[in-house]
């Protein structure tokens, strides 16, 4: 089992699949004259209630209905045997880190980070899946993207897939995995500046500010809070003015909208940020085959799927 934090891991599968609480996707990438394309896809809705994303609960209330959706999601991108899997934000907690001093050894590094994230871990630490990526390294010490989950809940994900023959050697966040589709789209331009996604889903509402490359701030609303998506966009932007010597947005990218109307989230983003919302677009990633007008719902849909089979791109055999 791995549960990876965000940005450039070895050895991507060819095949992601993508469970929410409102549906499963999947999707399959093969790389063309040196250009990655997805080949195929498949969505299928889930009923309400019946994947139900927790950090410390059972996540599949009707297990026999999820699977079902499953197995005919794996069907038909070709029933792959070694898949990523991308699960919703809610079942981790993601923290940022910071140490004056790292050790040599990474074993060590790791006990450091279990121990710093046991204090405000849900449950007992030794029940915690905890991974990490490093961060952006400033004067005041080296800093690490910390994601700590339960193990049972990853695990509950992992067994749904094993039941068909599919092995989930990667296990990621969805808006981490946008955020790795933004910076593969993005490779030809300077990442100068930051820049914040804004992830509606239907179970919770999340936001990453990205400095170049690294994420520097990261938080998970759940959707029946009562505090509202222009409330959690207004604090997050203010802590980064005030406590991330914040000097404005380069671009501001929604993804998702839960399912809504994705405009009025834009017009809603752009009046409260002063700045133009772009919707995702992954296609500046990776190339579609036979498709000239596309959904915005089969773009957010790709998305965090384009982004974990693009997690190694640079290494990509052509």
């Amino acid at each position: 089992m791995t549960l990876f934090a965000p940005i450039h891991r070895p050895t991507a599968p060819t095949v992601a699949v993508d469970m929410a609480a409102d549906g499963i996707a999947a999707a399959s990438l093969e790389w063309r004259a040196g250009q990655p394309v997805v080949v195929a896809h498949a969505v299928e809705p889930l009923a309400p209630g019946a994947l139900v994303p927790s950090l410390t609960a059972l996540n599949t209330h009707h297990r026999a209905v999820v699977a079902g959706t499953l197995g005919r999601v794996l069907e038909r991108v070709g029933r792959p045997r070694r898949i990523g899997l991308i699960v919703p934000d809610l079942v981790a907690k993601v923290s940022l880190v910071r140490f004056e001093k790292v050790p040599a050894r990474a074993q060590d590094l790791e006990q450091l980070i279990r121990w710093q994230v046991r204090k405000t871990a849900p449950f007992p630490i030794d029940e915690a899946q905890v991974s990490y990526t490093a961060g952006l390294d400033g004067p005041e010490g080296h800093e690490f993207v910390v994601a700590l989950s339960r193990r049972s809940v990853i695990e509950e994900y992992e067994a749904l897939c094993a039941e068909f023959g599919a092995h989930a050697g990667i296990v990621d966040l969805a808006t981490f995995n946008i955020v790795n589709a933004v910076l593969a789209g993005s490779r030809s331009e300077a990442l100068d500046g930051d820049w914040m996604l804004v992830n509606v889903s239907a179970d919770s509402s999340s936001i990453a500010i990205v400095r170049g490359e690294h994420i520097i701030f990261f938080r998970n609303r759940a959707a029946d809070a009562e505090d509202t998506l222009a409330d959690l966009v207004h604090q997050s932007t203010m802590y980064y003015e005030d406590r991330l010597s914040g000097g404005g947005f380069t671009r501001i990218v929604l993804a998702g909208a839960g399912g809504g109307d994705l405009d009025e989230a834009r017009r809603e983003l752009e009046q409260r940020l002063q700045l133009a919302v772009t919707p995702i677009d992954p296609r500046s990633a990776a190339r579609l085959t036979d498709r000239i007008a596309v959904a915005p719902s089969l773009l957010d849909m790709l998305a965090p799927l384009v982004g974990l089979l693009l997690r190694d791109r640079d290494e990509a055999k052509v």
